[in-house]
């Protein structure tokens, strides 16, 4: 078979189970050194195309032929070991080849698997998932076929993990939430939307732009075909008599364009306002907690006072604590020592990451109305459960099925609906992006962006939380904490930016900056500080836009040399200038106000 050959061509493929059409004759390739992301709605079919893909599910018509000879790797999204067998033995392909077990020891140690020799039975499904994904990045495989790679993985891991897909010329396809990882691994992009499936030749980025572009399109191709489908309607309702000598063509045209005229873009027309949501001045208070379970230290002594609408992210390996904190906050895990003061006004909602059972022979839309018929939305306004449904993309069809019926992304996405539905002030939400779509996510997004109350969100989806809060808490492990006033791709360019500033700080300089920040009596900003902080805001959201532009135009393609040779000299010019100006903005967050 030619070199050039595509690693794996897929011709003609359609699905459907009962009266569900999946996908219909849909077509797409893989070459050789392409990085493919897989991008779908829940329920519409992304694990079900990679269980056909590797043979673990039949198709109902279309050919699918890989490379004669490639070796093809796959992590399912929820693998399954011998309970009995060791770590090191699940990783079964290595055979006993010294060099293959080094590399096993070495993976399994930058996804924090340790010990080797234990029992699979004995580690959680977070552990196993990322034995799995280690078993399949140690064979080596020619193509990479991966389900959530990510899902169960610290930021710490994910970073690792993107580095290694990034390096070499990795064939891969992948489905995943994570559009961080989307954006910085993946080469080419596959929706599959409306039963069919769309290429778009970029990252992340580009794929948005151009989808932007493709929905664009469909709304002027719909809107010129209902202004041409009233004319046209007013000729086929007259006598028979008056088309009888007309071509047949336009009447078969009438049809087709009656088709296209009737199709409805799933968009949301506005946005969901809890406008009525009250909380008082009085949040919570952490009062110098101390938890420790044995000798891993989770607080030691930790203080902190939550203020009125704030939304906070909290970050960390797996292991130092952050939903044990949340737990505490709930009373849910009580502490050794200190206590939370609650705020009489806060009512919680929490999301937390082991979901909810359900009744699988109970109705979707009934699993909601159970908490409520409808949210108060102020000013004699109502939302229904069915209407909260429907703004996280339940049809009404689906709204009537049973849960048994769900897929496990929208299984999450009707929990998520539950909590919502109890119309809190203050959410709690732990892992929200496991297991949702993308779509779902860009909603929730939205919901909390314009959410009128506190919100404290866990996760390692770095994008969502970049886009959700105020501020970090970092759990370093061992009950330190450190309080970042900012998102999480600052707080990693303020990271970065550390040996920097430590060079360069004076002794005196030092020893104050390890005093404790609750007992720290600041300065207050100067006019001038206050002016240059400013000034450095514009600068910096100015000089972040740039560099997002460049880096769009440097993937578009579309580039001549000498346009590709100015934007590559000048990208690395900003990006220091942008480090610069972010250290000294840095520098004056830590000032009062």
């Amino acid at each position: 078979m030619a070199k050039d050959t595509p690693f794996l061509d897929v011709q003609h493929l359609s699905k459907s189970f009962g009266s569900l059409l999946l996908f219909n004759d849909i077509s797409f390739s893989v070459a050789e050194g392409q990085r493919v992301g897989l991008i779908a709605k829940n329920g519409t079919g992304k694990s079900t195309l990679l269980s056909i893909l590797t043979g673990h599910e039949g198709c109902d018509q279309g050919d699918i032929i890989y490379r004669r000879n490639i070796r093809v790797g796959m992590l399912e999204q929820s693998p399954r070991f011998n309970p009995e067998e060791s770590v090191l033995d699940a990783c079964f392909n290595h055979q006993g080849d010294p060099e293959r077990v080094l590399k096993a020891k070495q993976i399994l140690t930058k996804l924090k698997i340790r010990d080797l020799a234990q029992p699979m039975g004995q580690l959680s499904g977070g552990q196993q998932k990322r034995v799995a994904l280690a078993n399949v990045l140690i064979t080596e495989p020619d193509f990479l076929i991966l389900d959530e790679p990510t899902n169960h993985l610290d930021l710490e891991m994910i970073e690792w993990l993107e580095g290694f897909l990034a390096r070499g010329n990795k064939t891969l396809l992948m489905v995943t939430h994570d559009r961080f990882f989307l954006d910085r691994v993946c080469s080419v992009i596959l929706e599959l939307d409306d039963q069919t499936v769309y290429t778009y030749r970029g990252n992340y980025s580009y794929y948005l732009e151009k989808r932007q572009e493709r929905i664009d399109n469909r709304r002027a191709e719909i809107a010129r075909a209902n202004n041409l489908y009233r004319t046209e309607l007013e000729w086929m309702r007259r006598m028979p008599q008056a088309r009888g000598h007309k071509a047949r063509y336009r009447e078969d045209a009438f049809y087709e364009l009656q088709r296209v005229a009737r199709q409805r873009i799933e968009e949301r027309q506005v946005r969901l306002k809890s406008r009525n949501v009250y909380i008082g001045s009085k949040i919570f208070e952490c009062q110098y907690v101390s938890k420790a379970f044995d000798s891993q230290v989770i607080l030691d002594n930790f203080y902190y006072n939550f203020s009125r609408y704030e939304k906070m992210g909290i970050v960390g390996n797996n292991g130092t604590g952050k939903s044990t904190f949340i737990k505490m906050l709930l009373g849910m895990v009580p502490p050794d020592s200190g206590r939370f003061d609650i705020g009489d006004t806060v009512t919680f909602g929490y999301f937390s990451q082991e979901g909810l059972l359900f009744d699988e022979q109970q109705k979707v839309i009934d699993v909601v109305k159970d908490i409520a018929e409808y949210i108060d939305m102020g000013g004699g306004r109502h939302f229904t459960a069915s209407q909260l449904l429907q703004y996280f993309l339940f049809t009404p069809e689906q709204q009537h099925n049973y849960v048994y019926k769900l897929s496990g992304g929208e299984r999450r996405k009707l929990y998520l609906c539950t909590v919502l539905m109890r119309n809190p002030n203050f959410l709690v939400l732990d892992e929200p992006t496991n297991d949702l779509d993308i779509v779902t996510l860009q909603i929730l997004e939205e919901y909390l962006q314009d959410f009128a109350g506190c919100v404290i969100v866990v996760s390692h989806d770095r994008y969502f939380m970049d886009k959700i809060v105020d501020h970090l808490l970092v759990f370093e492990g061992d009950g330190s904490i450190k309080d970042f006033p900012g998102n999480y791709t600052q707080y990693r360019q303020w990271q970065a930016l550390q040996p920097k500033a430590q060079a360069a700080q004076k002794p005196e300089t030092a020893t104050a900056a390890k005093r404790d920040y609750h007992n720290d009596s600041r300065r207050r900003m100067t006019y001038k500080e206050k002016t240059e902080f400013e000034r450095l805001t514009k600068e910096i959201e100015a000089l972040e836009q740039e560099q997002h532009q460049l880096e769009q135009a440097l993937c578009s393609g579309t580039l001549s040399i000498d346009e590709l040779t100015a934007k590559s000299k000048r990208l690395p010019l900003l990006k220091d200038e942008l480090d610069e100006k972010s250290l000294r903005w840095l520098e004056l967050s830590e000032i009062e106000n």
